[in-house]
């Protein structure tokens, strides 16, 4: 499979292979006896990956938000009483709005978060449990969360 091809997560895993002569070597007694859980990172004073990205997500998420509350009051000034403009110029706007990084951060987050959680599956529905009656997915941003987020 070429690069360009490949998910997140294949990349993740293929550039943290250390040395591929040791691929099929016993795990060390001491890495199958360390307890990885939740409580075990955070006694250890550090967050598990998935936390720190949905972390980033989220400051990232809010980021945008200011950033887009700012440009919309600035058109808002701009276009004063001529809604037709206004609408007209935000969608544009929207629709060329860039959210690239925080889309693969997203995208990652979607792909592993379920791996790193150790989800369990639900054999009913074929798709990992829901986390507090709702699905682990983030939705990815772009001109249509713009437009929920703010009307033109």
């Amino acid at each position: 499979m070429s690069d360009d091809r490949r998910t997140a997560a294949e990349r993740f895993v293929a550039e943290s292979l250390e040395d591929p002569r040791s691929a099929g070597r016993p795990i060390s007694s001491r890495a199958r006896q360390s307890q990885r859980s939740l409580e075990a990172y955070l006694r250890a004073g550090m967050r598990p990956r998935w936390m720190e990205r949905l972390m980033e997500i989220e400051r990232g998420t809010k980021r945008e938000q200011r950033r887009l509350a700012k440009a919309y009051e600035q058109l808002r000034e701009e276009c004063g009483e001529d809604r037709r403009a206004f609408a007209r110029r935000w969608r544009a706007i929207a629709h060329s709005w860039s959210f690239d990084e925080l889309n693969e951060l997203i995208r990652t987050h979607n792909e592993w978060y379920p791996v790193e959680r150790d989800l369990p599956m639900d054999l009913r529905t074929r798709d990992y449990v829901l986390i507090n009656g709702r699905s682990y997915r983030r939705r990815e941003l772009g001109p249509d969360w713009v437009l929920e987020q703010f009307p033109s």
